[in-house]
This record gives C-alpha cells, structure tokens and sequence, in this order.
C-alpha cells in the first residue's frame, strides 16, 4: 500500500513541477534562508510546541532538502531510492499509530518554514492532516509601515492572547474585531476550553464556505467568518449546523464578496436634483399608492438626548411634508431591550423603511436587513462596508473647519480647546479640521484634545477651562435638558461665564426629507440595483444638512468670516483639507490633487501637528463609549496596541 501512496504522489508532484515551470515560478519548495536576512528582521522568538496548520506549511529553512519535493511538498524523486523508502515507513506509520515526533521549523509572517521533518509534512500533507505538532522558532519583520507586515504584527497580538495561529484576515483591524465580538477585552487570555471550541466552530464554517462557493472568492475564509459574525453573532455560529450556516452564508453573499474589493465602499455626496414625473406619468391617471410606514429607532428619548431630539424633529418634519403619503412611528430607548427584536415589532408594525439613528444599532439593522430584503433599512453611521444596508451621516467636518477659523481669529493665546465625543469615523476628521481652520486664521494655533467618552463632556471641558483655554468646541447637540451651563458648539468658557458662539448643526429635517423624496421617486433603488458596492450616504453644506448657528455674543466680522467659508465649501472653492498635511508624527499626507479624497477624510486615523493630545484606546473609554466603538470605532481604538519587540523578548512571547 505504501508503495502505491508514494507513486500517486509522485505523479502529484511531477503535475506541479510542470504546472510552476510552465507558469515561470520556481518548481521548487522556497527556501527561508534566501530571501530573509538579519537586516529585515527585528528578533526572533521561541513559541514552543504548537499545533502547525499543514496548510501554512509552505518551504524549507535551508536548501538541504529543497530538491527533494515539489512547491507542493510531494516527493519529486524517483521511486526505490532512500528517500522513497524513508518516505513510505513514514507513511505506515502514520497509518498505524500515527507521526507523534514533532517536526522544527521557523515562522515568518505567519508561514512556516521546515528546518527537521520535511519528509513528515509531505506524508501528513498528501493524507490531507490538519496540523502537525512542531517546535517552532518566529522571526519578526522590521516594522516598516508596509500594509502587509502591519497587517501582521496584528496577527502577533491576536496570537499573543489567543494562541490561534489559523485565523487570516486580509485587512487591518479585523483580528481586534473578531476579539470584541468574541466578548473579549483586548488583552484577554483565551481558555484552552475556548481555543477548542473555536478552533471546531471555524472547522465548521469553513466547510460551509468552500461549499458554498468560498474557494472562487479571493478573501480569506476568516473574512467571511467576520462578515457572518456581525451578522448572527458568535453565540448563535456555536451551536449551528454546518448545512444551515451555509444556507445563511447565501444570505449574506454579497457582502461576504464585498469584502475582497479593495474599495467595497461608494460615497453618495449629494442627494442630486430631484426627478421629474415623465410625460406618460403626466397624461395616464396613476393609482394613488399605498401610506408607506416609516421607523425610526432610538437609543433614548427626545427629553433625555440631545441626539435624538434634532432626529425625533426630522421625523415630525417628514410627517408634515409628505402628511398622507406617509405613516411615521417613533421607537425610543431600543437598546434597553434586544434591539433586533425592536426592529422586527416595527417590520410586524408595518415598517418598510426604517432609519435606525446611531452607530450601536448597526448589527441588529443588518441581520434584519439581511433577513427582510423587501425592506429598506438605513443606518445612521459612517464607513461600514455592508452591501444590505445603507448609511448615512453629514460631513460636519466642514462646519468644524469653519469653527476653528474663527476660533483661531478670536484667540489671544493661540491655545484652543476641542472635546470630542467617540473615536469613530468622521469624529477625527472634525478635530483635524478645527485644527486646520485654526492654523489657517492663526499659524501659532495649539488645539487641546480632551474625550467626552474617557472623562465625561463636562469634566473634559472643565480640564481645559483649567489650563486657561477659553474658546473650546464642545458636544455638536445641545444638551437642553441639562444645566444651561454645559459647553456645547463653540463656547467662550472663563471662570463661571460661558458664551456660546456658534453652534454646528444637524439639518435631519432636510436629510430626511430628501431621502423620501429619493424614495418616491425610485432613485434609491435604482441607486442599489445599478452598484455592487455598500451605498454610504455623506452629505454636507452644498446639500443644506450641516449648518451653522451663530448667537449674538459672536462678532458681526466673525459671521462674515464664517459665511464667506460657509459659501466657499459649498461652491468648492475651498476645502478643508489642502494637501500635504503633516501629522503629530511628522508624517506629510498627500494626495493626487491639491485636496485629501473623501475616503481618505473618512478614513482619517491621525492627529494633525496642532493638536496636542492622542486618540484614546479601547480600555480608556466608557461602557457607551466601547459600545459605539464597537460598531464603528477607528483601528486605533478598537485594539491595544502591540508591544514592543524588546518587552516581548522580555517573556519570551510576542
């Protein structure tokens, strides 16, 4: 029987060596030693005994053996020589009670590399093993800011706390996202019990997967493994079968494919000119259609949140506007409760268009958008790559610019203060663009950087109010139910007095009322019906959903300052963000044109060099604020970051 194993690899092996040749690649197995120095490495670490994933076996360390076996690790000489020999024993012992001698080989970039126990590996890879037992030695790649090692060094942290060493995503970020949705800190150790458990579920799901079409898409199996988790989450994937996790992985195809284009999302930057009624619609009497019912989900109430007070206006505003064509129905505190379950009693109430209005409401929104396709549910978010749902946000980024030119104009001291809710996309690119606006109007401005979500919006403002900073930006929401002497907007702050100045606002009126008149007139769906990507509604200034309130303590100079940038942003003629930019770091951001792209704004995860103070970590924040991460956090919040080489050699773990 052995014999006939080593000649059907054989054949596995000559049919690779040709295919490699005949594509112009190496037909032999890659060597570590060439292409890694001590130069591009930083340290290397001693993991101990692990349980290697035969699939990530992919070389040898040295060229000893390096003729011996095909780029697919099957043997490449001929039959009855000693190798053929050592290799067939091996093979009736892996048959009889199994390889038990664990193999030595080196890790880099989460590859391994074979130093002892080649001829192992090929036997346990030609009977399909999943892991084999093996001593092994990681080398660390110089930190040099390329995607891909970042990208690793991620991976080193997930393994430090995990010991999961299977588990491959293609971007950035997703390793702390599969930790927090797993119901872990950060910098939680797993039980062998969960590594176990883990280790099965994800067995199952990536046999669900390949079926299911997983091996034509160029994402990774824990990619897709992230999208079904924000879905139906980690509990329910526990105790599903694998016939019925790939039923809901059809569900949920198109944004499992999503995730392999490099730009899954498209920005809409503006609700555009109304559509006309054609001339057949004109002269042919229509059938009146019937009351549409609109949702909207809170996570509180209009006597208690600022927030859902300007959302809880647009929905009266609607109302008014479309009076019989529409049916409104407002649902507060749904996070008090299971907010799918919210979802599903509006969708029972008649729903079939739901706006959901914060980031926390983003899983259940999703699963019912998934669950529901007849029904239109958006979210009010931004930068989230879901093809079944749609988001929408402002580009308060520019009114914030606005704000801190004035402040920068009006300031004697050049220091300037900002107090900033959650470090979520869109948040940075409002302090960033205060500063800018600030540096613009005063080339000596410092912007004090303070989080409402680590000490409380009072106490934040309070902290910089004690460092003499006396024009500070606040909370965007005025909180109108709270002492009258909460900052919000732009405020003058000394002692015991404070002047509002100008206050940047939310138009949800006109947001609201633009959308349903997409909605009447198809655009909407025909928007979603002619794009493959995950639909991001981003409007600003030029589509009159952020504005600018000015109170008579402002100056008369200090409005037309204001309006005359008001009417440039809207005309783009000026844009907040001129290339290059430089970053805390003395890094310079550029772009193709003169002006930094929307995805580049959104995607901001920087200071600029005028603001002092950082962007918070995950274990820093507030319960409201690791929920809010949680669904729409930066990378930088939503992980710890990773040590030091030097700390880890400390251990001996990385």
């Amino acid at each position: 029987m052995p014999d006939m194993y080593y000649k059907e690899a054989l054949k596995l092996a000559q049919k690779e060596y040709r295919s490699s040749l005949s594509k112009g690649l190496s037909p032999c197995l890659p060597v570590l030693d060439d292409f890694i120095s001590g130069d591009k490495t930083s340290s290397v670490v001693d993991l101990g005994l692990v349980q290697i994933p035969i699939d990530k076996i992919v070389g040898t360390k040295s060229r000893g053996r390096v003729n011996a076996f095909a780029p697919n690790f099957m043997p490449i000489l001929e039959d009855g020589t000693e190798f053929s020999i050592k290799w067939k024993n091996l093979c009736k012992a892996h048959l009889n009670e199994g390889i038990r001698d664990p193999i030595k080989a080196y890790e880099y970039m989460n590859r391994f590399y074979v130093e002892e126990g080649n001829k192992r590996v090929s036997v346990l890879k030609y009977f399909d093993a999943v892991t084999v037992a093996g001593n092994v030695t990681r080398i660390l790649p110089e930190r040099n800011g390329e995607e891909e090692v970042e990208l690793y060094y991620e991976f080193v942290n997930f393994y430090k706390y995990s010991r999961i060493n299977f588990v491959e995503f293609s971007k950035r970020g997703s390793y702390a996202m599969l930790q927090k949705l797993l119901d872990k800190e950060p910098d939680e150790i797993w039980t062998d019990d969960e590594q176990k458990e883990f280790s099965a579920v994800y067995h199952y799901f990536e046999q669900a997967y390949k079926s299911a079409g997983g091996k034509k898409l160029s994402t990774t199996v824990a990619d897709a493994l992230l999208s079904y988790i924000k879905v139906y989450g980690y509990n329910e994937l526990r105790v599903t079968e694998t016939a019925d996790i790939k039923k809901k992985l059809q569900l949920i195809w198109e944004d499992v494919a999503l995730q392999q284009d490099e730009e899954p999302i498209e920005l809409k930057l503006d609700p555009g000119e109304e559509k006309k009624p054609s001339m057949l619609k004109m002269v042919i009497p229509i059938v009146a259609p019937s009351i549409l019912k609109v949702a909207f989900l809170y996570d509180g109430t209009p006597e208690r949140s600022g927030w859902v007070h300007d959302h809880e206006k647009g929905r009266l505003h609607i109302q008014r506007i479309f009076d019989d064509k529409i049916e409104t129905k407002a649902y507060t505190n749904v996070m008090d409760d299971d907010p799918h379950e919210v979802i599903e009693q509006a969708i029972k109430d008649g729903a079939k268009l739901i706006f959901t209005t914060t980031p926390r409401l983003m899983q259940a929104s999703l699963r019912a958008a998934v669950e529901h396709p007849d029904i239109m549910i958006l979210n009010c978010s931004l930068n989230k790559s879901h093809r079944y749902i749609r988001s929408y946000y402002t580009r308060m980024y520019e009114a914030k610019f606005i704000l801190g030119a004035v402040a920068g104009s009006l300031t004697d001291s050049a220091n300037l203060g900002y107090v900033c809710d959650y470090p979520i996309f869109g948040q940075i690119a409002g302090i960033n663009a205060f500063a800018l606006g600030a540096q613009m109007a005063n080339p000596r401005a410092k912007v004090y950087l303070e989080w409402s979500s680590v000490k409380g919006a009072k106490e934040a403002a309070q902290a910089l109010s004690e460092r003499n900073i006396h024009f500070i930006s606040s909370q965007d929401t005025a909180r109108f139910m709270m002492d009258n002497r909460d900052s919000y907007g732009l405020s003058y702050i000394k002692d015991d007095k404070l002047d509002l100045l100008a206050n940047p606002v939310w138009k949800w009126d006109v947001y609201y009322e633009a959308i349903l008149r997409r909605v009447f007139d198809k655009t909407l769906k025909a928007e979603y019906e002619s794009s493959s990507k995950a639909l991001n509604y981003y409007w600003g200034m030029s589509a009159g959903v952020v504005d600018i309130v000015y109170s008579d303590t402002l100056p008369h100079a200090s409005k037309r300052f204001a309006d005359f940038l008001k009417e440039s942003i809207v005309h783009n003629v000026c844009a907040p963000f001129i290339t290059p930019l430089i970053t805390q770091s003395g890094e310079e951001i550029s772009s193709d044109s003169n002006a930094l792209s929307l995805e580049q704004i959104i995607n901001m995860d920087y200071l600029v060099e005028n603001v002092v103070g950082s962007i918070p970590k995950y274990e820093e924040l507030n319960p409201m604020g690791k929920a809010t991460v949680d669904m729409v956090g930066i990378e930088q919040s939503q992980s710890t970051s990773v040590k030091e080489e030097d700390d880890d050699k400390e251990d001996g773990e990385e």
